[in-house]
């Protein structure tokens, strides 16, 4: 038997060498005016007999996977106990495994007890990739995030203080040229808040299937911010992120999307990040090809 994806599949970049199961199909909020992952699907949790079944037959193919990741955008909207009996059969098949992980929105976080969480953790799950996009309340209400600054900074502590590795991502340039200040301020508040254990950066890119949705809900003129004005943005969260010696987030900038690319870890490598940004505004001849990069 052959894993049979239902398309299209997404999976975090960093878990490019994963073995991934579709445990839900789509999304079950599916509201992000910026995101269109998921429209083409209808939310799905997929039973236990095919799951097992795909399970058994990766075992065939890849016996020594260590990494696994459980798709599509919703996995977390699993009842508890059925998430934790995927996890144990994913461990007692591949007794290499080193990870576990999943999306995770901020509401999936909070409506599972510490309790749940606890128990998930100690079955096997060990990561959440969670979308923080932007810090701002006004931009968040404006992309029908289904979530604000406050429940996001509460969501990400949650699942920190219960055992998890947290990888948060956020977008350049959500606010438009309008509201760049208020975004970059706002993200940089969060992150400093809940101190996610990494960080990634994404640049705003709408593809043709949601644009006018996203303009729609914005509801107001928006203007999409140029390469120097991302740089600008990034400078901002960057110089704005505080943190103590015991709070280390590792800081990438090397999604496709981006202009630009930085990498560091905070606090130590602050002022160096800082320093590569000053940099590469001198260099723009550095930046990504619009026609290479990926979204």
């Amino acid at each position: 038997m052959r894993i049979q994806y239902d398309s299209p599949l997404y999976r975090p970049p960093s878990e490019a060498r994963s073995v991934i199961f579709q445990v839900t199909l789509g999304c079950s909020f599916n509201e992000c005016s910026f995101c269109d992952m998921y429209r083409s699907k209808e939310y799905t949790e997929r039973p236990w007999d095919e799951v097992k079944k795909e399970i058994d037959a990766m075992v065939e193919y890849m016996p020594h996977a260590r990494r696994f990741f459980l798709a599509d955008g919703d996995a977390l909207n699993l009842d508890t106990d059925y998430m934790i009996k995927i996890t144990r059969y994913i461990r007692s098949k591949f007794p290499e495994a080193e990870r576990i992980s999943c999306y995770a929105m901020p509401m999936n976080i909070l409506k599972k007890s510490k309790e749940d969480l606890l128990r998930m953790r100690e079955a096997g799950l060990d990561m959440f990739y969670l979308g923080i996009e932007s810090g701002s309340d006004i931009i968040l209400r404006k992309v029908t995030k289904g979530a604000i600054a406050k429940t996001i900074i509460k969501s990400v502590n949650k699942a920190k203080d219960t055992g998890y590795v947290i990888s948060c991502m956020i977008i350049l340039g959500l606010g438009g040229r309008t509201y760049s200040k208020e975004h970059t301020h706002g993200t940089a508040e969060v992150i400093s808040a809940c101190a996610p254990h990494y960080v990634g950066t994404l640049t705003l890119h709408l593809d043709e299937g949601i644009r006018q949705e996203f303009h729609d809900k914005f509801g107001e003129p928006f203007v999409m911010i140029d390469d120097d004005e991302s740089l600008d943005e990034m400078y901002d969260v960057v110089s704005g992120i505080n943190v103590g010696p015991e709070d280390q987030i590792v800081f990438r900038a090397n999604h496709g999307s981006n202009a630009y690319r930085i990498k560091g870890t905070f606090p130590q490598d602050k002022q160096d990040m800082l320093d590569q940004i000053r940099w590469l505004r001198q260099h723009p001849e550095v930046a990504r090809p619009k026609g290479l990069r990926g979204f």
